[in-house]
Parts: C-alpha cells; structure tokens; sequence
C-alpha cells in the first residue's frame, strides 16, 4: 500500500506552528504567481489601447509570459534541486518584483513585453522551488495531502482571481496596477522567507545536464509557439515549422537523458504510472478548466455585454468552488485513494461543464452558469489536488524538485495551450454564442477521455 492509502488508517497528524508558518508563506508565495496567469485577460482590450498594440499584437502580452513560464519549469525544477530551493525561490520572487515595476510603468509596447517575459521567467523559477519545499517540508502522508490540498486550491483559485483583480483593478484603477500590485507583495516574501525557510536541496552531487536542458526548454518553447501561433493566425508555415522544430527537439531529449549520466529527467522518473498518468490527469484538469474561463469571460463579455469588472465578479464563484473543492480533496483522497479521486473529480468537471451547453443570449441563464461553474471548479480542486499528490508520490527528496517541476510544467503548459485551442474552436463559428457552445462541447470530449485514459492506465494508489 502507498502513503496515500495507508492515510486512511494512519493517526491524524498536527501541524507545528512552523509547520503553519512554512506552509503560509509558500502558499502566499504560489498564489501570486497564479495570479499573474490571468490578471491582464480581462484588460486586455485597455491595455492595448492605452499603450498602442495592434489587435493582432494583443495575443503577444499573454504569449510573453507563457512561453518562459511554460519553457524553462522543467530546467529550473531541476536547478532547484542541485543548487538550492530557497535560492531559486528568491531569485524567482526579486525577478519577478523587477518585471511587475518594469510592465506597470511601461510607455510602449515593447516595454510592456519585456515586463511579461520577466514575469514569465520568474514564474518559472520560482514555482516548481516553492513546490518543490512544500514537498520537502512535510513528510508524504495526511500532513504533505493536506498541504497540496490547499496549495493546489489556492493555485487554482488565483487564476480566477486573477480575473476578478484584474476586472476591480482595471475599472477601479488603473491596469498598471495589474503589475504593480506584485511588487509590495514580493519584496515581503522576500524579506521573510530566510528568517522562515532553510535551505534544501539534493544532496547526490549529481551535475546539470546541460544537452537534456537545452533540448527539452527549446522544444517546450517551440511546442507554446507552435500551438499558440496556430490558434491565433491559422495553420500557417511558422506554426508548421514550430511544431516540426517542437517535436525534433523533445525526441532528441529523450535521446538525450536516455544515455546520461546525470539525466535533467531520469528515464525512471518519467515512465513512473504515477508521474506519467498523474501528469495526463492533470493536463486535462488544467487545460480544460482555465480554458473554460476564457469561454465564458467571451460569453459575459461579448454576448451579455458584461464589464470587466462585472464578469471578473461574476466568475468569483468559480473560485469559491474550486476554494472549496482544495479543502476537501485530501479527505475524498483517503477515503476512495488517488486514482478514483483524481477519475471522480474530472468527471464531476465534465458533468457541471456540459450544463453550461444551456446557456442562451439572455441573462435569464446567469443562475445556470453559477451554479454549473461553482459545481465544475470543486470537481477540478479535487482532480488537481489528486493529480498533484499521485505525481510527486514516492519520490525521494532529491527528486522532488524534478517532480514538482514535472507537475508545474504540465500545469503551465495545459494552460497555456488549453486557451489557444479552445479559442480557435471558438472562432470557427460564425456566432460568439455559437462558438462557446462548440467549444464548450469539445471540452467536456476532452475532460471524459482524459477521465477514461486514467481509470485505464493509472494503477489504483
């Protein structure tokens, strides 16, 4: 039996108080950088039009942060564990304070731009580091599930709330604030986190494999390219070439770690059941339910006519569920174990999904998306807390800056995808409500299959 059965018979375990404390400042940590996925979606349009970008250059502010987030996890996942993941959460949290100050006072697009790579950069670095000590610091069992629980909620969550601030901040304010309000945040993070967390990191002298990072950060970048030029421009030649360029890169890093002597990912870690399947479950958790919130920002927005401000509020009970659903998922765990949580909760997902296919033109339905969004973002919580519990199960510590890497970039990059591809689904109706229907239909497809690959594949743990 795994740790995370045997939680249903093991004695309850207490925090310490520095337990807490640890757990308060990672998680603060994690959910700021969450934040920063969504909090521009919404003002998008007024960012554009205060700084001048085209309407074809309105995709590159979120492209910009996605491609270094999603890129180059897997590498700094791995940096972390050689040299130090206090460190490399440090290092994530001052980056990440310099590109806010960057894009809040940019003048130009270009400005603005470099703001988000840094922010993306420093999204990279420091996630899979604070992951990466959540892990470390509490040992697997009822203690490390409840931590993810709430890490896992609180990650979720910051995307929809990242909507929600951006909507208040942008009406209210300014969208600079969008950036700014990183900045005060990180520098306390900054300032406590040597006072609360000790160094860790792996122990085994192993070295950097510099060709697995090489090929693995260049073929993520042209994979996030590829797919993301593809939903916004067509299938055109430089999608083509990214994809081609994507799926010869990851081959050869394969290749690579294959004949290592200290592989970036050993081949060991990657054919796991549970790092493989955990990973495919929550690749669809997290491409499908953040997708969905573009889907319906497109339906507040474009077919209710709501405000930013409005809609942001509007998907707030989408966080409230998936809040909700983070705080009960360690208890479902013990008692059905990872992989029926995990199946569970992507069906329940896709059941509260498919509701949304009755939504109309008129606000009469506002009660139907609610309640279906409230529903969908608990049975999400719940797959992803059991995603994040089943990837990074008996591992030992060394390789857990490597699993949570792992788990930070399948999160990152299903994001990062899942919104393209759902948009171009989207767009290839001649209605917007047709086209939310559409695709809201190939989510739930995807959601059910995902669910059905798991249950096959993914041993019962």
């Amino acid at each position: 039996m795994t740790a995370l059965t045997t939680a249903v018979s093991a004695p309850v375990e207490r925090m310490s108080s520095r337990h807490k404390l640890v757990l308060t400042l990672l998680l603060g940590a994690q959910f700021m950088l969450a934040i920063d996925f969504s909090i521009l979606n919404v003002a998008l349009p007024v960012v554009g039009s205060g700084l001048g970008f085209s309407l074809d250059g309105l995709q590159w502010i979120a492209t910009a942060f996605a491609l270094p987030a999603a890129g180059f996890t897997l590498l700094f996942g791995r940096v972390a564990d050689l040299f130090g993941r206090r460190r490399m959460l440090l290092a994530g949290m001052a980056l990440l304070a310099a590109g806010s100050l960057v894009g809040g006072l940019a003048t130009a697009p270009a400005m603005l731009l470099f703001g988000r790579v840094l922010q993306g950069l420093a999204t990279a670095i420091a996630t899979p580091a604070a992951l990466s000590l959540l892990t470390t610091s509490f040992p697997e069992g009822p203690l490390r599930t409840r931590a993810l629980g709430l890490s896992g909620a609180l990650m979720s969550a910051g995307f929809t709330v990242g909507a929600i601030l951006g909507g208040v901040l942008t009406d209210l304010l300014s969208w600079r604030w969008a950036f700014l309000v990183n900045v005060p945040v990180a520098v306390l993070i900054l300032a406590v986190t040597p006072a609360v967390i000790t160094e860790s990191r792996a122990r085994d002298g192993a070295k950097l494999d510099v060709p697995g990072a090489v090929t693995v950060t260049g073929g993520l970048l042209a994979l996030v390219y590829g797919i993301t030029t593809a939903g916004a421009r067509g299938w055109t030649a430089p999608a083509i070439a990214a994809l081609l360029a994507a799926a010869a890169l990851l081959v050869a890093f394969v290749l690579v770690e294959r004949r290592s002597p200290a592989p970036l990912a050993p081949v060991h870690v990657l054919t796991r059941r549970t790092v493989t399947w955990g990973n495919v479950g929550g690749f669809v958790a997290f491409a499908t339910e953040t997708s969905l919130v573009f889907l319906l920002t497109l339906y507040l927005q474009q077919v209710l006519d709501f405000a930013p401000l409005a809609t942001g509020l509007a998907l707030g009970v989408l966080g409230a569920g998936t809040f909700a659903g983070g705080v009960a998922a360690p208890r479902i765990m013990g008692r059905l174990g990872g992989r029926t949580t995990l199946v569970s909760g992507l069906v329940l997902q896709a059941a509260a999904t498919a509701a949304l296919l009755g939504l109309g033109e008129s606000r009469g339905g506002l009660g139907l998306l609610l309640a279906a969004t409230a529903i969908g973002g608990f049975g999400n919580l719940v797959a992803i807390v059991a995603f994040m519990g089943i990837a990074t199960s008996g591992l030992p510590d060394g390789e857990q800056g490597l699993a949570t890497g792992l788990a930070t970039m399948t999160q990152q990059v299903a994001i990062t995808l899942g919104i393209p591809v759902m948009s171009a689904v989207a767009t290839a109706n001649t209605s917007v409500l047709g086209g939310v229907h559409a695709a809201t239909a190939v989510n739930v497809a995807i959601v059910l299959a995902g669910a059905a690959l798991v249950r096959s594949f993914l041993r019962r743990t």
